[in-house]
């Protein structure tokens, strides 16, 4: 399967760049209804469709998970800078 990576700019994993799928990924599941109308109503007050706001809140969601990661991953090396040095 050929590999596409993500273009300049935007988030990867630490310095790599993420590899990604070569073809879209099609999600399908099932809401309670009231988290159903609750995705409506937002998405209508947002002038968006259910199936827009729901894709935006997913992309949102693993942005900000990376985001999250990296920022630890950061920390915890400059934390251990002096450790890593010592030990190489």
């Amino acid at each position: 399967m050929k590999q596409v990576f993500a273009a300049a700019g935007s988030s990867a994993l630490l310095d790599g760049a993420a590899p990604l799928y070569s073809e879209a990924m099609k999600v399908a599941f099932d809401l309670p209804p009231a988290q159903a109308e609750k995705l409506r109503q937002e998405a209508s007050r947002l002038g968006l469709t259910p199936d827009d706001l729901a894709r935006a809140a997913l992309t949102d969601l693993l942005a900000t998970r990376d985001e999250d990661f990296r920022a630890a991953a950061e920390r915890v090396l400059k934390k251990n800078q002096e450790l890593y040095r010592r030990l190489a």
